[in-house]
C-alpha cells in the first residue's frame, strides 16, 4: 500500500476523477457553463425552504444509496475532458457515511473512501493508494454527502446556498441550487458548486464542481436505488493477495 496525504479540502469526487484520470482522454472540447452565480429568481428564498426541507426528510431516513454515473473532468489549460463511467454507493455508518465506487470504464478502478481515509485500487498495476484526510476529514464528508444522506441543515452550515430556479434533467424534474464554501480552505478547491436535486426524491441527480482556472468536474447519477441492501462486499477493496 502507497501511503499519500491530502493536504487540503478535496471532495471524494475530487479525488476519483483527479487520481483515478485515465491516460487517454476520451472526450475534448469544452462544456460552456457559466462560472460567476447568476442572479437568483425573485421567489428564490421562498422556493429554497422546500428544497431543504426535503433533503432534511431524505437525510432523516438515509440509510443507503446506489448509482450509475458518469463522471467527467475538464482541464482547461488543455482543453481536454477525461469520462469514467462505473457505479457507486454510499452507506450511513454511525455518524458517517462511507462511500464507494467501482470505476468500470476506461480502465477498472476502486475508490473507497471509510474511516476518514480514501484508497484507490488500481487492478493493472495491482497497487493501492491511500490518502489520509487527516485534519481536513470535516470538509472532505461535507463534499461527499451533497444530496446523498446530508441534510439541508448541515449544507447551510458549509455552505452559502442560493436557489437558481427549476429544470429537467433526464426526465427528472430538478431544482438547480448554487453552493459557496464558507471555508476558505474549501473555496480554493472549489469555488462553487451547482446540484440538481430531485424535487421529489431530494437526492442529486448531477453535481458540477467549479474548481479556479477554469476547470470543474461533473458527476451525473442515474438509476439512483436509495435504502436498498448493499452488500458489504461493495466497502471492500477486491485486491489480491499480491497487492502492493
Amino acid at each position: 500500500m502507497v501511503p499519500r496525504s491530502i493536504p487540503r479540502c478535496v471532495s471524494i469526487l475530487a479525488v476519483a476523477a483527479s487520481v483515478c484520470a485515465a491516460p487517454a482522454l476520451l472526450a475534448r472540447g469544452v462544456v460552456v457553463r457559466w462560472r460567476e452565480a447568476p442572479s437568483q429568481p425573485a421567489d428564490a428564498e421562498a422556493e429554497l425552504g422546500p428544497v431543504i426541507a426535503e433533503l432534511d426528510r431524505t437525510a432523516a431516513n438515509f440509510h443507503t444509496a446506489q448509482a450509475k454515473f458518469v463522471w467527467t473532468q475538464y482541464t482547461s489549460v488543455v482543453n481536454e475532458k477525461d469520462v469514467q463511467e462505473g457505479l457507486v454507493y454510499f452507506r450511513r455508518s454511525g455518524q458517517q457515511v462511507e462511500m464507494a465506487a467501482d470505476i468500470l470504464k476506461p480502465t477498472l478502478k476502486q475508490v473507497l473512501f471509510t474511516d476518514s481515509k480514501v484508497q484507490l485500487y488500481q487492478p493493472n498495476i495491482d497497487q493501492v493508494t491511500q490518502y489520509d484526510t487527516g485534519k481536513n476529514q470535516a470538509l472532505v464528508e461535507s463534499f461527499l454527502v451533497l444530496g446523498f444522506g446530508g441534510s439541508g441543515q448541515d449544507m447551510l452550515k458549509s455552505f452559502t446556498v442560493s436557489y437558481l430556479g427549476r429544470e429537467t434533467v433526464d426526465g427528472i424534474a430538478t431544482a438547480k441550487l448554487n453552493l459557496v464554501p464558507k471555508s476558505e480552505k474549501a473555496r480554493n478547491t472549489f469555488e462553487h458548486i451547482s446540484l440538481w436535486i430531485d424535487l421529489a426524491r431530494g437526492v442529486s441527480v448531477e453535481q458540477q464542481l467549479f474548481a479556479p482556472e477554469n476547470d470543474y468536474r461533473l458527476a451525473s447519477y442515474s438509476d439512483i436505488r436509495l435504502n436498498e441492501k448493499i452488500p458489504d462486499s461493495a466497502f471492500k477493496l477486491k485486491s489480491s493477495g499480491n497487492t502492493k
